[in-house]
């Protein structure tokens, strides 16, 4: 047994990849989602493991292979990634629970074995965009996750065929965005000798901050995870991804898949540019804050117009993606610390909606549009009340984990004296209860009168377990400001400790 909890690190990523193999030639729809169901299971208690040896111990190296750096490959377990490798177990358990009838309603019953196969192959790639301390190996985990999601996605075409041409969308883009990362880690290779992201560091050190080359590399690391992570203007193809994916694979990309890219990003910003003291502030104060700004009404107001309630939550994320790179551009520990907050919280809010919009669609065997859920709040009333708790905190309401989001995002403005920052945020906050209100209206006041339908506790039992922890954590915040606050008190520190 003790073996099994010291390789804890590598099987939280290895064993939902080693699964997908097996359940990849399982026809059977029960058994490869009862496989899976068990193979989650695991996987969380592995990651219980790893908080209680990191709260135990602290920092966590584990090298394959003992082959130490710059020769081996390693997994790095600290402040910044424990927090949202617990959130991400838990939340992937939640969502496969959920997706067992969804799931097989909008793909062939004979593909679920591959679809499983599929699932679990993106939640092993992306536990390892969380974990890998290695730059080259980013980018093969990066690729794992980017075929087994232009996959799942195109498996929505067997109830809509734009699927298809959103998955050859996020093909290409993601095709780019993969080859500027690259292009980035050939020269920080070619000017350090090593991939291993310590050992990175401290090779750099050497260097002045007038070599060019350095800059270059780093910056086309950054391009390529802005494109991954769908940074504004580089989020062209997150509407269509999410929007015509399978309802629980939209759960899962809007909750986790670009949460995972951006801690990944967050650490180059501040632990190797935090060497290049004067190239970081340039980049966050020119570029990362400006983007950001735009993103936050881009992303608003765009959602205000759309009619197809998938798109339109795509584009609010857009929006809420922006919030988390604007205090991430703060430069200080308070910007970090709200912007950690926000991804624990938008996770669980947007998992959420996605979850109930989901569960909508699969009611009325239709996309849902403001037309087709007018008068559902009646009809379902017990997933639609889930949905409102999810959207409410969207927006920020108190008593939800959004309010207490938005409460740091503020906090952290107004220490650095950004009050017109702050008017822009409060605006487009505003302007979010505009496209939220219209659900709402459509749901509960429309003139279409229905009956009550019984529903399925097997869906909505989980969208509720989302919904009850947004009120939990926003009556009872410390345990994510405590996580937020290790993983910002980690980056401010920098990347040598």
């Amino acid at each position: 047994m003790s073996i099994i909890l010291d390789d804890a690190p590598a099987l939280v990523v290895i064993l939902p990849l080693l699964i997908s193999a097996i359940i990849a030639f399982i026809s059977s729809p029960r058994l490869a989602w009862f496989i899976t169901i068990v193979t989650l299971f695991i996987h969380i208690l592995l990651s219980i493991e790893l908080l209680l040896s990191f709260s135990s111990f602290g920092l966590i190296i584990y090298e394959f292979g003992n082959w130490p750096p710059p020769w081996g490959i390693s997994f790095k377990l600290d402040g910044v990634n424990i927090g949202l490798q617990l959130l991400f177990s838990a939340f992937v358990l939640i969502t496969t629970i959920y997706s067992r009838k969804i799931f097989l309603s909008e793909i062939d019953p004979d593909d679920s074995g591959k679809a499983y196969s599929l699932w679990l192959l993106a939640i092993g790639s992306l536990n390892g965009i969380i974990l890998t301390n290695d730059i080259f190996n980013l980018f093969v985990f990066l690729e794992i996750s980017a075929l087994s999601s232009i996959s799942l996605i195109s498996l929505g075409a067997g109830t809509n065929r734009k699927a298809l041409l959103a998955a050859f969308n996020y093909l290409i883009i993601g095709a780019i965005g993969a080859t500027f990362y690259v292009i980035g880690v050939g020269f920080a290779y070619a000017m350090t000798g090593t991939l291993n992201m310590n050992d990175l560091i401290i090779q750099l050190t050497q260097y002045s901050e007038g070599q060019l080359a350095i800059f270059a590399g780093m910056s086309f690391m950054l391009i390529g995870l802005m494109v991954k992570s769908a940074v504004f203007p580089l989020h062209l193809w997150l509407p269509p991804a999410y929007s015509y994916a399978p309802s629980a694979v939209s759960t899962l990309f809007a909750a986790l898949a670009t949460k995972a890219i951006l801690i990944f990003f967050v650490r180059i910003l501040y632990e190797v540019f935090s060497i290049y003291n004067s190239y970081l502030i340039l980049f966050l104060e020119y570029i990362l804050l400006p983007l950001s700004l735009i993103a936050i009404f881009a992303g608003t107001i765009i959602a205000i117009y759309q009619d197809d309630i998938k798109k339109l939550l795509a584009y609010s994320s857009i929006a809420q993606i922006g919030y988390i790179t604007l205090v991430f551009s703060i430069n200080d520990n308070s910007g970090v610390l709200a912007g950690f907050v926000h991804i624990f919280n938008h996770a669980l809010i947007k998992g959420g909606l996605f979850m109930a919009v989901g569960y909508l669609a699969f009611s009325i065997n239709d996309r849902v549009t403001l037309q087709s859920i007018e008068g559902l709040g009646q009809k379902f009333p017990i997933t639609s009340y889930a949905l409102l708790i999810c959207g409410l905190s969207l927006i920020g309401l108190p008593l939800t984990n959004g309010f207490i989001s938005k409460l740091y995002i503020f906090q952290a403005l107004y220490s650095n004296e950004m009050f017109l920052t702050i008017a822009l945020v409060a605006l487009s906050s505003a302007l979010a209860v505009i496209y939220f209100w219209k659900i709402v209206e459509k749901l509960f006041f429309s003139p279409k009168g229905f009956e009550a339908s019984i529903e399925d506790p097997a869906i909505y039992i989980p969208i509720w377990i989302i919904a009850i922890s947004i009120i939990y954590f926003g009556i009872f915040s410390s345990p994510i400001v405590e996580f937020s606050s290790i993983a910002s008190e980690s980056l401010i520190k920098g990347g040598t400790n």
